[in-house]
């Protein structure tokens, strides 16, 4: 059986941070924008994965080893972009994004969580 959490994840904001994708969030006023903020991971897979990737990739279907470490380096990423948040003395991110750069020189991936750190209360 797949354990879900390894194929997707979510936020929650039991941490104290609102993260939302929206420049706004509906039920909220902002009080302060306080900048930009991010999250930055860089991961590579061991030789092993790489070439059962590769010979996967020949008969087609998912790669569910590299899809779990994308799945990990996303949340490390998040959990950067949140820690960078509270730092700044925010409780929100609006604008939240992600963004996927293959180092093939390095052999691994970069991901990055970067958004705006806002001060934000209940309407």
């Amino acid at each position: 059986m797949t354990n879900i959490s390894d194929f997707g994840g979510a936020h929650t904001t039991s941490d104290g941070v609102l993260v939302v994708t929206t420049n706004e969030a509906p039920g909220y006023r902002i009080d302060e924008v306080l900048g930009e903020v991010f999250g930055l991971t860089v991961r590579s897979r061991h030789v092993g994965s790489q070439i059962g990737a590769g010979l996967k990739s020949l008969v087609g279907g998912e790669l569910k080893g590299l899809t779990k470490t994308l799945v990990q380096s996303r949340n490390e990423a998040m959990g950067r972009l949140i820690e960078q948040a509270q730092a700044l003395g925010a409780n929100a991110v609006l604008a939240m994004r992600f963004d996927v750069t293959d180092q093939e020189s390095a052999g691994g991936t970069e991901v990055c969580a970067y958004g705006t750190a806002a001060r934000v209360s209940k309407n």
